[in-house]
């Protein structure tokens, strides 16, 4: 203990009497702004820190006692995850619009009730091509029947190939404004372009109808749901089709297990991102578009691995990082020992040990700012 009170007064004594030599000179230079002699100047103070650091750690120190929390280490998986935020989204989300403008002269459905694809869901005023489709259909009946005489007696050599290919043509060209026609009177119909939930009707029976902004109804397919992201440049090649991952509903406050279904193939040069899209299961239905997602994405696995808690990995003066192990285990006692080791990835408070650990080893998990190298623990 005397030699240690004596090496802290001589440092402060040397430090103080350096203080005294150097301030005006350090004034000078700041006034100076002379960037390479300040710089030298912090080399050397730094240097001076080393050495009494080192004569501090080589003196015999009074092994003190501490109380700490211990954890015996051993080869675990450690997984590293990408956090991103990203949206839900459907790719069935849509306006439904009228095809043909008219008044709306049937609407079968309301806000709430679920819809299977190609159910009608109204019907627009056709203006009358229903009797043109009639009228249509009636000279398409003549022109056939003409042609198929025509064609008998072409068969039997009677009359001309100009009769025979006129009344052909003919009924070909009655036959396609029938066709014409009634793809004209299926666009009055109005039918779900998949099944999904109408969510609001915004027109009402007997109102005029045409394409517009705001369209009829909305119809959404609460199934097929997913969340859009963008991740790092840098996660190019990590990330693939399948990768788990896990999806945090920040509204719901529940977590669901979705996996990578897009990866998107080009880059932003903007922000040197890409864009990704996880499937999510919604089996209760509590998913909506442009809901907020946390996501966890998984980009490292180490099925063997040993992780300590983030908080009791130190670094020391020379930049090196370290943990205490408690070694001399007798009962609840043992003795305090540094550990230099190197460190690897960081996920939920953890941090991977690549070397410097063993398993089975003891690691002081709480206490450590309170004990040194060579202290008595109790735990």
């Amino acid at each position: 203990m005397k030699k240690l009170i004596f090496t802290f007064t001589l440092a402060a004594a040397l430090f103080s009497c350096a203080k005294k030599e150097n301030n005006a000179s350090i004034d000078d230079l700041v006034k100076s702004k002379n960037v390479a002699e300040l710089q030298a100047k912090k080399a050397a103070i730094q240097a001076d820190l080393a050495k009494i650091d080192e004569a501090l750690s080589s003196l015999d120190v009074k092994k003190e006692e501490a109380l700490v929390s211990v954890k015996e280490v051993n080869d675990t998986i450690f997984t590293h995850y990408l956090d991103v935020q990203g949206n839900v989204n459907t790719k069935e989300n849509i306006l439904v619009q009228p095809e043909f403008q008219g008044t709306l002269v049937a609407l079968n459905v309301k806000a709430g009730q679920k819809v299977s694809k190609g159910q009608v869901l109204g019907r627009v005023d056709d203006a009358g091509l229903s009797q043109q489709v009639a009228s249509l259909e009636n000279q398409y009946a003549l022109a056939k029947t003409t042609f198929e005489r025509q064609k008998n007696l072409w068969n039997q050599k009677i009359g001309s190939e100009i009769q025979y290919l006129q009344a052909q043509t003919q009924m070909v060209s009655a036959q396609r404004g029938v066709a014409q026609i009634k793809a004209q009177l299926a666009k009055t119909i109005i039918k779900a372009p998949f099944s999904g939930t109408i969510d609001e009707v915004f027109v009402e029976k007997g109102q005029v109808v045409a394409p517009s902004a705001q369209g009829l109804m909305r119809i959404v397919n609460l199934s097929n749901m997913y969340v859009s992201t963008t991740v790092p440049e840098s996660y190019i090649g990590k990330l693939k089709v399948g990768t788990e991952v896990d999806v945090y509903l920040t509204s719901l406050g529940k977590t669901y297990k979705g996996k990578v279904r897009q990866v998107a193939s080009f880059v932003n040069p903007s922000n040197r991102s890409f864009g990704i899209e996880v499937s999510v299961p919604n089996p209760e239905n509590l998913l909506r578009p442009n809901q907020v997602a946390k996501l966890k994405i998984t980009d490292y696995v180490n099925p063997k691995s040993i992780v300590v808690p983030t908080n009791v990995v130190q670094e020391d003066s020379k930049g090196d990082k370290f943990v205490f192990i408690a070694t001399e285990i007798k009962g609840k006692t043992a003795i305090a020992k540094k550990v230099i080791v190197t460190t690897g990835k960081s996920s939920d408070n953890v941090t991977e040990i690549t070397s410097g650990l063993s398993a089975k080893d003891v690691v002081v998990t709480e206490g450590v700012n309170t004990i040194s190298e060579g202290m008595k623990l109790n735990f």
